[in-house]
């Protein structure tokens, strides 16, 4: 049985904001995952969101596949994901539906309103809220690592930036097989942030130390009320591997929910080395990357295109 991440809470409604960028620091460097509360998202919408994605999944599978997944946006049925292409044949045991930058709405693909009347107006609200507690995340970050707090908006992050809502759906299916399921396989997330939602059923884990052998996973519980933020490769990236861009999965156990916000710079924004995390005895550890380039690399390498 696995133990319980012992995860810090991170108050968005402090006034003192150089302690809150210095608890996000620890947290960053000790396990790249954390807790915010106080983040302004009103419980009826985010009730309301859960509902239309419990709706949404509920339809028969020919609509759902009506809205299949093209630009990055739209349905992803089960198996449709490999995170883990190294040790998995199947692919993840879930079934999702990504809604992409409202700057670019021409692109998002919406359920028929006779079929979800208030699917729009509710991820489209959620969205806006998502993308004004991510920035001021961003901030924090940006604090925490001893810049000026608008310094990934100063580089050009936040011009017309990449923020994806991605509703998810774990059945909770055990193998028939010899391979071992997961709802989603060992990882770490692309970008920069994620801020979870989860609907209160257990699944998810983190492991540490995703070099020491055996591998130690522990659950990550759900705190009402509270979001649960990680940072992602990008992050790591940027900072030199200071930061942790912790490896994480789902396991499968009841039927269960979340949504996901993924927050990314403006694809034509470069991603290099920060100068106060390199020296001469700790150089960059990677190259300077065009944001665009970089994530298309990896959705071409777990889902086989873009």
């Amino acid at each position: 049985m696995a133990e319980v991440a012992k995860l810090p809470i991170i108050d968005l409604s402090s006034l003192d904001r150089i302690s809150t960028a210095n608890s996000i620091r620890q947290a960053c460097i000790e396990c790249g995952f954390f807790y915010v509360v106080n983040h302004g998202v009103e419980e009826e919408l985010q009730e309301q969101v859960f509902e239309e994605s419990k709706q949404f999944f509920s339809l028969k599978l020919d609509d759902k596949m009506k809205l299949l997944r093209k630009e990055h946006r739209g349905y992803s049925p089960l198996y449709a994901e490999n995170l883990d292409p190294s040790t998995c044949r199947k692919g993840d045991s879930k079934e999702s539906f990504y809604v992409g930058p409202l700057h670019r709405n021409d692109l998002n693909q919406w359920p028929p309103q006779e079929l979800l009347p208030s699917w729009r107006p509710t991820m489209e609200s959620y969205h806006h809220k998502l993308l004004s507690v991510g920035k001021r995340i961003i901030s924090l970050i940006a604090l925490s690592l001893k810049l000026e707090e608008d310094y990934f908006e100063k580089i050009g992050v936040f011009d017309e930036p990449e923020g994806y809502i991605r509703l998810l759906r774990y059945p909770g299916e055990k193998s028939d097989s010899d391979e071992e399921l997961y709802g989603a396989y060992s990882h770490s997330d692309y970008g920069m942030i994620t801020i979870l939602a989860t609907d209160g059923v257990p699944g998810l884990q983190v492991c540490r130390e995703k070099l020491k052998k055996p591998l130690i996973w522990e659950d990550v519980l759900h705190l009402k009320g509270a979001f649960i933020v990680n940072i992602g490769d990008m992050i790591e990236r940027w900072t030199n591997c200071l930061f942790r861009s912790t490896q994480h999965r789902v396991m499968p156990t009841l039927p269960r929910y979340s949504i996901a916000f993924f927050l990314d710079p403006n694809p034509d924004c470069i991603v290099k080395c920060l100068e106060s995390c390199c020296s001469e005895v700790n150089p960059p550890k990677y190259p300077p990357i065009c944001s665009g380039d970089y994530f298309r690399e990896r959705f071409r390498i777990s889902y086989g295109s873009e």
